[in-house]
C-alpha cells in the first residue's frame, strides 16, 4: 500500500482549504469587528431573520451556551436585538439590526469576491462532482458521530 493514499491526501488537501478559508474570512470579520462566529450568525440571520436561539443553534451546528454567548456580544455591538416570540413568553426570536444589515452586506460581497477567486477556472463539471464527494463524506462523517 502506498504510504500517501489518494484518500489520505484527499482529507489534508481538504483540511487545507478549509484552513485557509477560515483564515481569510476571519480576517476579514476581524476587520469589522467580529469573530468568524460573529459573522456566520449575522449571515444565517441575513438569510433568514427572526430565528430563535434553538433554530440558530441547530442551524451553526454549535451547542446552546455558545450561542448564546455570541447573541450577547452580537446585541452589545449593536448588531441583534431579542424579541420575544409571540405565543411564547420565554422564547425569544433573534433580529439583525439596521447596522448588522449593512456589515452582512458588506460580508456578502466579500464571500461572493472570494468564491470568484478561488473557483476561478474550475469547470462546472468538476464543481459538481466536488460537491457530490463532499456531501458523501459530510454524510460519513455524521454517521461516524
Amino acid at each position: 500500500m502506498a504510504l500517501f493514499s489518494s484518500k489520505a491526501t484527499f482529507v489534508e488537501d481538504l483540511v487545507k482549504v478549509d484552513r485557509k478559508l477560515r483564515s481569510l474570512f476571519e480576517e476579514r470579520a476581524k476587520a469589522c469587528g467580529l469573530t468568524l462566529a460573529h459573522a456566520r450568525l449575522l449571515m444565517r440571520l441575513a438569510k433568514q431573520d427572526g430565528l430563535t436561539q434553538a433554530q440558530l443553534t441547530e442551524a451553526l451546528e454549535i451547542e446552546q451556551a455558545s450561542i448564546g454567548i455570541l447573541i450577547d456580544a452580537l446585541v452589545k455591538k449593536g448588531f441583534v436585538t431579542r424579541r420575544t416570540v409571540e405565543g411564547n413568553r420565554r422564547a425569544k426570536a433573534i433580529y439583525l439590526t439596521d447596522q448588522a444589515r449593512e456589515e452582512a452586506v458588506a460580508i456578502r460581497e466579500f464571500a461572493t469576491a472570494v468564491r470568484e477567486r478561488v473557483l476561478y477556472d474550475v469547470d462546472e463539471k468538476d464543481l459538481v462532482t466536488t460537491m457530490r464527494v463532499l456531501r458523501e463524506v459530510a454524510r460519513n462523517l455524521g454517521a461516524a458521530a
